[in-house]
């Protein structure tokens, strides 16, 4: 069927879209399964840390996962944040993935802090509770060079980003035949 890859900050809505689409999917007897990257990160990726080597080697097991789906006759949607560009080309180039960039302006994400990291992240350096690795604030994320769809969710609401991403996938769907 399809692999859609999405990324973006923590916060952004990626995990939320993902599973309203999915229900929209379903809904229209589509076959859709959802990768969450926090939940995979309890299982199959529990073994990873969060260096740039291990956050590919994440990226790279949760593809295999979406193409085994796809093999399948499913819509595979991976929800992570999915930092660094070339990890998300290698999906593209192996799997025919497409890229949809969930972004949401920092400022917003900042203030919304749904897991309450953004500000852990800005504590002061050497402060006990400081998170070092929070991508987009104190770790790198690689700005999509090639994204399919971009979905802005500091300017939209869940469903319109939920039926624009819906939108995508049917329309891929009816241009490549399936």
């Amino acid at each position: 069927m399809l692999l859609i890859q999405l990324t973006g900050l923590s916060g952004a809505g990626k995990t939320s879209i993902a599973f309203r689409v999915q229900q929209l999917l379903l809904q229209k007897d589509i076959a859709a399964q959802i990768i969450d990257g926090d939940a995979y990160r309890k299982t199959v990726c529990k073994d990873l840390g969060f260096s740039p080597a291990d956050r590919r080697e994440n990226i790279r097991r949760l593809g295999a996962i979406a193409n085994d789906l796809v093999q399948q006759n499913t819509i595979a949607i991976i929800a992570a944040i999915n930092p660094y560009d070339d990890v998300r080309q290698e999906l593209r180039t192996k799997y025919d993935a497409r890229t949809v960039w969930i972004h949401c302006a920092l400022d917003i994400l900042v203030e919304r802090d749904t897991k309450g990291l953004y500000k852990k992240a800005l504590l002061p350096i050497g402060h006990p509770d400081r998170v070092n690795n929070l991508t987009g604030v104190n770790d790198a994320y690689d700005i999509p060079i090639r994204a399919d769809l971009v979905i802005y969710t500091h300017t939209e609401d869940l469903e319109t980003s939920s039926l624009r991403l819906f939108a995508f996938i049917i329309d891929n769907m009816l241009r490549t035949g399936l």
